[in-house]
């Protein structure tokens, strides 16, 4: 399709001036008169130079000061009317004419010197053929390898020279195109094919050179021609440009193109970059029909005195870069050196330097043209920050004109590098919420939001109460900071947004404080709680314990006791079958919410709403949902000591108790934790105890006894006397003292208190194994009068014990007695005679022992005088072994037995003993062995002492063994 742009709308256009004019004015009076020499035929540029060719056939190279730096003969006759330089390359190519000969072409080598002349080397020359037709030429083109040329002649005819005309290796000619319509602009555009533009008077044409489509006629793409010099080609994107009365025309590999209105005779076509340079004259002005012959032939001397107006335009941005009114007629156009240059027909020769793009965009700003100064931007590719300059700019000035929306679209293009406290002050009004929340948004979008941003979001959407739109923000995904975004949440009592965010970025210790603090829905954070691994649930556990036993004791009990047991397992949903959904009504913020939650988060419990009340789900009886949990294995992790949890039981007398007991069914329980577990357990339901009455104050009494009755408690025995001591519990303390064999702390304890009743009943309990009881019974029963009373009968039994166990001497007896005035003599008469009659009788059996002892001992020592004094006369016949008459040889012993020898069966001269006495001896000899061998452990004489009763009694009996003697001198 054919582009037709803003033909009739585009009839004026904005006009800037984006270029410094100065007129070039070279050093030397030499250069200076090249310009304005009527010798100069024609004027190109290329290579960082300008060449002029002269009509003397002489070409003359200017440097960038205007300086001739080369001269060189280059045709002998002929002006040379077309030059052109091959950029990038040191080729030039220079065409002569006289009209009586052919014109001649030559192609010349700028870096190769010719031996002969010391100018360029000339690679090749060739006369250009026009059928014999002496035209002049009127418009000349080559590609860029030279390979081809096409030359267009004023007759209308068009030939083609191809060949290698750089290596002079021979070109052909081939007259292309004929026409009555002379030439007025010939362009070749390379590509896969080589196409050749033509341009007439009356016509624009193509014709494919080589390629697909080569030798076909040319082809019309227009049925208006264009001037002499209106014609070029736009370098950057290879279209063909031509310039018309009307506007300015683009013609393409498809065809015609866009065209761009802008009226006027136009004289000059050029390309600088993405401009385009025109030369126009005005209407007044305006040549006749025939003006366009007259340039084939040359003007008038009235040309330099006509004005022409000069301008630079941006087709595609609609503008005029620089437009200035000439007083004489202009020669031609050229670029190099990054500038453009104009020369008119005066000799006068202008610079027009592009300013820079920060001078154009101040030209926009003074104007308030911003759009223009954006496209301008866009174009030239200036970066993003720069850019955005422009944006931020262009949105300050609809903000000042109140186009408060079109200056916010501004505002978020240039976010990137924009700072947004700057865009925020001016939209704090209340007026301009929407406007604010859009920013805000767009922040968040390029992660550019910090936490006041998020904040100041947030309160935009609470001030607006716009519920749907936090959810959405919420939902987006955008990047925001999680901690603001909830807090605020939470502030503005959007406790189920705020449990949301926690709930998707994995913040349980969060969901489990939002769900107690802020929407206290104590049972939905025991739930989640439940539902998560033990490294989480643990610390949120002890963290809300108290207020969780407060409200949800049973639930917060049972998670305590399956967590300090080993048993803790997820909690998980009960499956249930799916449901009809209810029809009608948008969902809760909540239900919109929990679509985007993963489902191990998900609320187990869901209220059913009353259109489903009559479809309830089928689901797992408890029994059923009880064994399927207990399928699942119990999590692994460490099992916190007890002793952890007690402090969240403060004020839940009754849960802690359902908890310790529960502990202290576990088997695989520690020592120390079930030491902590009785320990505490004893305490409280003493304590509990101590706050009942009657039979409720039993009850708890005999559970607490029930705790350490036994041989084996895991209980300290001085805790339990402890506590048992500060709860006035006399049965936990007797207890343990009967346990631990403190017997007679027990009795002491009930003496302390003059609790008679029990003292005798610890005596009648104790007293067989602790006699010593007896002593203090009787010192306690003596204690007072009331004491006494009470022990009736009591004194005298314990007095019968005592004596008859000995376990008091009378005179301690007496003495224990008159410590106090209580006892009386009669009371102690009966146990006094009988003492008294017993010491009688047992002096008196002394007495009877002390003279057998000693008789005995004298008969002993009389009869060993007589043996060591006195010959023995032995008068025994019979002997004592064998019981025969004695005859010789026979042996008598001192004891008086006699034997004959042979019956005393002696060997050798070995001592004989007498064989009647000798078992008597040996048990005598044992005997006093033992006594002295036991006469040095002291140890054993003590324990006896210990012992014994009668401790006089055992002392002599020692002494006489010998354990007191003086060790014997060697």
């Amino acid at each position: 399709m054919v582009k037709v742009a803003s033909l009739y709308f585009w009839t004026r256009w904005k006009a800037f001036n984006f270029f410094d004019v100065s007129e070039v004015r070279p050093a030397d009076s030499e250069s200076a008169s090249l310009f304005n020499s009527p010798e100069l035929s024609s004027i190109c540029s290329g290579s960082d130079n300008i060449f002029l060719g002269s009509s003397d056939g002489q070409v003359r190279i200017l440097s960038s000061a205007f300086k001739v730096v080369r001269t060189f003969h280059a045709h002998h006759s002929g002006s040379i009317t077309h030059i052109k330089q091959i950029d990038g390359t040191s080729l030039l190519i220079t065409v002569s004419e006289d009209l009586s000969n052919e014109p001649v072409l030559k192609v010349w080598a700028l870096d190769k010197p010719d031996k002969k002349t010391g100018g360029p080397k000339c690679l090749s020359s060739l006369n250009v053929s026009n059928g014999r037709k002496q035209f002049p030429i009127s418009a000349l083109a080559t590609t860029d390898n030279v390979s081809q040329l096409a030359v267009g002649f004023a007759n209308g005819s068009v030939t083609v020279i191809r060949g290698d005309l750089i290596n002079d290796r021979g070109a052909k000619q081939r007259t292309v195109f004929e026409s009555e319509e002379p030439i007025t602009g010939v362009e070749f555009r390379e590509g896969p094919t080589t196409t050749l533009y033509l341009a007439t008077t009356g016509r624009i044409l193509t014709l494919t050179i080589s390629g697909r489509g080569q030798g076909q006629p040319a082809k019309n793409l227009d049925d208006n021609g264009c001037g002499l010099g209106c014609m070029t080609v736009d370098s950057e994107s290879g279209d063909v440009v031509v310039a018309r009365d009307d506007a300015i025309y683009y013609y393409g590999p498809n065809g015609r193109g866009p065209s761009y209105a802008y009226e006027g005779p136009k004289q000059l076509v050029s390309t600088f970059g993405d401009l385009v340079a025109l030369v126009t004259q005005p209407r007044t002005d305006a040549a006749s029909k025939t003006s366009i012959l007259r340039k084939f032939v040359g003007g008038g001397a009235d040309d330099r005195y006509r004005s022409s107006t000069f301008a630079l335009l941006d087709t595609d941005l609609k503008y005029v870069a620089h437009t200035e009114l000439l007083t004489s007629q202009i020669r031609t156009l050229f670029a190099e050196w990054g500038d453009f240059f104009l020369l008119t027909l005066d000799g006068r020769l202008f610079r027009y330097h592009e300013k820079s793009l920060n001078q154009k965009l101040e030209i926009l700003y003074q104007r308030d043209l911003y759009v223009l100064a954006i496209n301008l931007a866009q174009k030239v590719g200036v970066d993003i920050s720069q850019r955005n300059v422009i944006l931020r700019r262009y949105g300050d000035y609809l903000h000042k004109k109140g186009d408060y929306d079109t200056a916010m679209q501004q505002y978020l293009k240039a976010i990137d590098n924009t700072e947004p406290s700057q865009v925020i002050r001016k939209f704090l009004d209340s007026q301009r919420i929407n406007n604010l929340i859009e920013y805000l948004e767009e922040l968040h979008e390029h992660d550019k939001a910090t936490v006041d941003h998020t904040t100041l979001l947030l309160n935009c959407y609470a001030k607006l109460k716009d519920t749907d739109k936090l959810e959405t923000f919420i939902k987006s995904g955008t990047n925001f900071d999680l901690e603001t975004a909830i807090a605020m949440c939470r502030q503005g009592g959007y406790y189920d947004q705020a449990v949301f965010l926690s709930k998707k970025h994995g913040e349980h210790d969060r969901v489990v404080d939002i769900l107690i603090e802020d929407s206290q829905k104590y049972d939905e954070a025991i739930d989640y709680i439940h539902r998560h691994e033990p490294e989480v649930a643990y610390p949120n556990l002890m963290r809300y314990a108290r207020v969780l036993l407060e409200h949800c004791p049973d639930e917060t009990t049972q998670l305590f006791i399956e967590y300090y047991t080993g048993q803790y397992r997820l909690k998980k949903d009960t499956p249930v079958a799916p449901t009809q959904a209810a029809s009608g009504g948008a969902a809760s913020a909540v239900q919109n919410l929990a679509s985007f939650i993963p489902l191990p988060y998900r609320q187990a419990t869901v209220t059913p709403s009353p259109a489903t009340q009559d479809n309830q789900p089928l689901s797992l009886s408890t029994e059923e949902a009880a064994a399927a949990a207990k399928a699942d294995p119990p999590r692994e992790y460490k099992v916190p000591r007890p002793r952890t949890a007690f402090s969240s039981f403060v004020d839940h007398p009754d849960q802690f108790i359902v908890f310790l007991e529960a502990c202290l069914e576990e088997a695989e329980m520690d020592e120390p934790d079930k030491v902590d577990l009785h320990t505490t357990l004893f305490e409280i339901c003493l304590d509990i105890a101590g706050n009942k009455t009657g039979q409720e104050k039993q009850k708890w009494e005999t559970k607490a006894k029930t705790l350490i009755d036994g041989q084996d408690i895991s209980m300290d025995a001085s805790n339990v006397l402890l506590l048992s001591h500060l709860s006035d519990f006399r049965d936990g303390t007797v207890l343990v003292r009967e346990q631990q064999g403190l017997r007679f702390d027990i009795f002491r304890s009930y003496a302390s208190v003059g609790d008679t009743a029990s003292v005798i009943k610890a005596l009648r309990k104790y007293g067989p194994e602790e006699p010593q009881l007896y002593p203090a019974a009787l010192a306690y029963f003596t204690s007072s009068p009331k004491a006494l009373q009470e022990a009736g009968d009591e004194l005298d039994k314990v007095l019968k014990k005592i004596d008859e166990d000995g376990l008091m001497a009378p005179l301690q007896v007496i003495q224990t007695l008159s410590t106090n005035a209580v006892a009386t003599m009669g009371m102690v008469k009966k146990y006094l005679g009988e003492t008294i009659e017993r010491e009688r009788k047992e002096i008196s059996n002394n007495r009877r022992l002390i003279e057998s002892y000693r008789g005995e001992t004298d008969a002993k020592r009389k009869e060993m005088d007589e043996l060591g004094t006195k010959s023995a006369v032995f008068q025994t016949r019979r002997c004592s072994a064998c019981g025969g008459s004695l005859d010789l040889p026979t042996i008598h012993f001192l004891c008086k037995h006699s034997f004959h020898q042979r019956c005393l069966n002696q060997v050798g001269d070995a001592d004989v003993e007498c064989p009647k006495c000798a078992p008597t001896n040996n048990n005598i000899r044992a005997f006093r062995k033992a006594q002295e061998d036991s006469a040095d452990r002291h140890d054993m004489f003590l324990d006896t002492l210990q012992r014994s009763r009668d401790k006089f009694g055992t002392i002599s009996e020692f002494f006489g063994r010998g354990v007191m003697a003086a060790p014997a001198l060697e």
